[in-house]
C-alpha cells in the first residue's frame, strides 16, 4: 500500500492474522481490554522489558525531522537537497525504491517493530523482513565501522533507561521521507523508557556535522500493538510505479497571502474508513500549519493558493457559493478523503 494512503487511513492497532486470539498474558481490565496503563513489565535482574509489538503514534518526524528546528541548523548543502526531494514528492525515497530505511527506522509509523529482549542482546524486528540487532554485552561502536544500510547499535542500561547507540551507516539513506540527508559520519543516541504496560517514551537523537550545526533531538512515542500480529510487508512484490514517475515542473511553497491561509485555518472532521479524526489548519507567519488527528502541527508546502502538500499527499481546499470554506479533500492513491468544518 502506498505511503501516502496510509498516512490517512493506518490506524493502531493494525489488523493480521490471528484476529481473534487476544495476545497472552498482558493485563486486561474489567470488561476485557488491554489494561495499557498496567504497570511495565520487568525481565529477572530487574530491567523494564521492552518485549511487544509496537507502533509509533505520529508520523510528523518520519515526514520531516526538521519540523521543530529554527533556520540555520541543517547546513544549506543538506537544506538544498531536502528542497529539491520535496519537489520530486520523495520520488527516490527509501520506501518508493524498496530499499531499507536505516535510521528512519526509529521514527516512522509505517512499520511496526517486534522487540525482543534478552540479557546480551535486543533484536527488533520489522514487518518488512528487516532485522536490528543492539549488544548489550559491553562491546563499544567501532571507530571505523563498514557502512551499512542499518548500522551498527550498543546499548547500555542508565536505572530504567535503555541508552542506544548506533553508528556506521551508508549514506544513501534519509533522515525522513521528505528528504533531508546524512553523511556516513551520522551517530544516532536513542533513549528507551517504558513508563507503564503499553507505552514506550523515546527520545531519538541525530548527530551529524556534516548535515546540522548541532545535534536534532526529537521524541516519539511508541504504543503496543494487541489482539494482533505483524503483516508481512515485501516492497518488491508490490512496487511497480516507480518506473512511471517524475519530478514536479510545479513550484513548491507557492507564497499564498495570508487573508486566504486565515480562511483555511480552524477545525475539520475527515471520516476515515471506520471512524472520524479530526483535523485543524492554523494560519501563521511563514504559512499553513496542520494538526492531523492531534499527531503535532506539521507544515504544509502550498502548491497553489488552494492546494497545499505534506510529503505528497494533497489537501484541496474548497469555497461554496459564498466564497467561505467549510470543505477541504485529501488526495491519495487509494481515492479522496473530505473534511468537513466543525461548527
Amino acid at each position: 500500500m502506498s505511503r501516502l494512503a496510509i498516512l490517512i487511513i493506518a490506524t493502531l492497532p493494525l489488523s493480521a492474522q490471528w484476529l481473534h486470539l487476544p495476545t497472552p498474558g498482558i493485563p486486561r481490565t474489567a470488561d476485557g481490554k488491554p489494561d495499557l496503563k498496567a504497570p511495565g513489565p520487568r525481565t529477572a535482574d530487574g530491567k523494564p522489558d521492552l518485549s511487544g509489538l509496537w507502533g509509533k503514534a505520529s508520523d510528523k518526524y518520519d515526514n520531516n525531522v526538521a519540523a521543530d528546528l529554527p533556520a540555520g541548523v541543517v547546513k544549506p548543502w543538506a537544506e538544498a537537497f531536502f528542497q529539491q526531494r520535496k519537489k520530486d514528492f520523495s520520488k527516490d525515497s527509501m520506501d518508493s525504491q524498496c530499499l531499507p530505511f536505516g535510521p528512519v527506522y526509529t521514527t516512522t509509523s509505517f512499520r511496526d517493530s517486534r522487540i525482543l529482549q534478552t540479557p546480551g542482546i535486543i533484536a527488533i524486528l520489522y514487518g518488512d523482513l528487516v532485522h536490528r540487532e543492539i549488544f548489550l554485552d559491553g562491546r563499544q561502536l567501532e571507530k571505523d565501522p563498514n557502512p551499512t544500510w542499518m548500522g551498527y547499535s550498543v546499548g547500555h542500561w542508565d536505572g530504567d533507561t535503555l541508552i542506544v547507540e548506533s553508528n556506521g551507516y551508508n549514506d544513501r539513506t534519509w533522515l525522513d521521507n521528505s528528504g533531508h540527508p546524512h553523511s556516513e559520519a551520522l551517530r544516532v543516541t536513542e533513549r528507551y523508557q517504558r513508563p507503564d504496560f503499553g507505552h514506550i517514551e523515546l527520545q531519538v537523537t541525530f548527530d551529524d556535522p556534516k548535515v546540522f550545526n548541532k545535534p536534532v533531538t526529537v521524541p516519539i512515542h511508541m504504543e503496543l500493538t494487541t489482539d494482533t500480529e505483524m503483516i508481512e510487508y515485501y516492497c518488491g512484490e508490490n512496487e511497480k510505479d516507480r518506473s512511471h514517475m517524475s519530478g514536479s515542473s510545479a513550484p513548491v511553497d507557492v507564497k499564498v497571502p495570508a487573508e486566504i491561509l486565515k480562511a483555511y485555518a480552524g477545525s475539520f472532521d475527515v471520516k476515515e474508513r471506520t471512524n472520524t479524526v479530526m483535523v485543524e489548519f492554523f494560519a501563521e507567519p511563514d504559512g499553513l500549519y496542520m494538526n492531523y488527528d492531534n499527531q503535532g502541527k506539521q507544515r504544509l508546502d502550498a502548491l497553489s493558493e488552494t492546494t497545499f502538500s505534506l510529503t505528497g499527499s494533497l489537501f484541496e481546499f474548497i469555497r461554496d457559493k459564498q466564497q467561505a470554506v467549510n470543505e477541504f479533500r485529501i488526495k491519495v492513491v487509494e481515492g479522496d478523503f473530505t473534511g468537513v468544518r466543525r461548527k
